[in-house]
């Protein structure tokens, strides 16, 4: 079909807002903790709630996008964004936050399986590549600022009333008294609200998936499930998903804990650089991936990983605070070289193999709520050496991974 560049606008603007609203749980956990009067581990279950629904939904969400058509489940999902945020903005308790980031969780993991192949029609299939890399520069864009937007509520409802603008006003009269940073969940109702408004109006075009996006039946998934490749694959991004948010959770806390850095300020812009140099380090690793072999550049980004992760957690505090975020440009690679691997390790049912690894994305749910519950009994410093198991195991795919067909490169 011809382009259409108000949906891959809009596709583009879903992206921005999946990732402000994943990537905020980081820079609050502090609060959260302070707050709530919560141990770590207690802590940890709000990112379990959130990311245990990607677990719980990929898969059911692919077959529903082929039930109902992309639109119809977009809206849904924004929708239950917009519940989410409400409902725990308006009633800030613990259990209201475990609820809220579940239903939350179930529109994102809904977006992330409804959008790519609709900006693959809308985008045209000649240009997917770069629309795709475009759609995880504006993903890695928000993630940055999400952290960034969270310190500036919490820092302009802390200062001068008679010098607040008419948003920080009207926030400060909906949250309660010494909970600034609820206000982001304000932010996210009205942000999610507008989306399914524009959503509502918008008129999509049918989307015919190929076979790499059908979902597929379950027994295209009994026959995955039947090969040791998938578990092996399913099981390294499950690690990897642990890695990204076992090290994001608890990077504002850590700083707080142990080197007395403001969470509202230092451990924001920590969390916030995490994330902004993971994105950029895209950029270095497709030009790496143009002249390595990706098992060898996985190997060399995840013995950097440990290497930060080593500096992070023992070093002095300047070192902390800049080897977390470091953490993040070694990640950087390791994402996108998994899931190559792992789809170039199978001769097919890619769609349905794609659903099971975006099963795994579960890990983001498990790992830091080992963490934290390792951090209640040991300490969080003993609590995050838990992350050398993670990273260890990333490290291993480089060596043991068989693809059938290798990355092209310049050589």
């Amino acid at each position: 079909m011809k382009r259409n560049y108000y949906l891959v606008a809009l596709v583009f603007l879903i992206f921005f807002v999946i990732s402000l609203l994943t990537n905020i749980l980081g820079p609050i956990v502090p609060d959260i903790i302070d707050d709530f009067h919560l141990t770590l581990t207690a802590a940890a279950l709000l990112p379990f709630s959130f990311f245990l629904a990607y677990g719980v939904m990929s898969i059911p969400t692919g077959m529903l996008v082929e039930a109902y058509r992309e639109k119809r489940v977009i809206l849904a999902a924004f929708l239950l964004a917009f519940l989410g945020s409400v409902t725990f903005a308006l009633t800030p308790h613990y259990g209201m936050a475990i609820c809220s980031l579940f239903v939350i969780g179930v529109g994102m993991a809904a977006l992330q399986v409804a959008i790519n192949p609709l900006l693959r029609v809308t985008g045209g299939e000649e240009h997917f590549a770069f629309n795709s890399a475009t759609a995880q520069l504006i993903f890695g864009m928000a993630s940055f600022l999400s952290p960034r937007l969270y310190s500036y509520l919490v820092s302009s409802m802390g200062g001068d009333p008679g010098c607040r603008n008419p948003l920080i006003s009207s926030l400060s009269r909906l949250v309660p008294a010494g909970m600034p940073w609820v206000s982001i969940y304000w932010i996210f109702a009205a942000v999610t609200f507008a989306m399914v408004v524009i959503i509502f109006v918008s008129r999509f075009p049918a989307v015919e998936r190929t076979t790499d996006e059908q979902a597929g039946t379950w027994d295209s998934h009994r026959k995955l499930l039947s090969k040791p490749i998938v578990y092996l694959y399913f099981f390294s991004v499950f690690t990897y998903v642990g890695c990204e948010q076992g090290t994001s959770n608890w990077i504002s806390e850590f700083l707080s804990r142990y080197h007395h850095y403001d969470p509202h300020t230092a451990g924001a812009d920590a969390v916030s650089w995490f994330w902004g140099l993971l994105t950029a380090g895209c950029f270095l690793g497709m030009l790496l991936l143009k002249v390595f072999d990706s098992r060898k550049v996985l190997i060399a980004f995840s013995s950097a990983a440990l290497v930060c992760l080593t500096a992070a957690l023992f070093g002095s505090a300047p070192v902390s605070r800049i080897a977390f975020p470091l953490m993040g440009l070694a990640a950087s690679v390791m994402w996108p070289i998994i899931i190559s691997l792992a789809l170039n390790s199978v001769e097919e049912l890619h769609g349905s193999f794609s659903g099971i690894l975006c099963t795994a994305i579960v890990g983001g749910a498990v790992v830091p709520l080992i963490i934290g519950r390792l951090g209640d009994w040991f300490g969080l410093r003993t609590g995050m050496t838990f992350l050398y198991l993670t990273f260890g195991w990333v490290l291993s795919v480089g060596f043991w991974a068989r693809p059938i067909i290798k990355n092209k490169t310049i050589s």
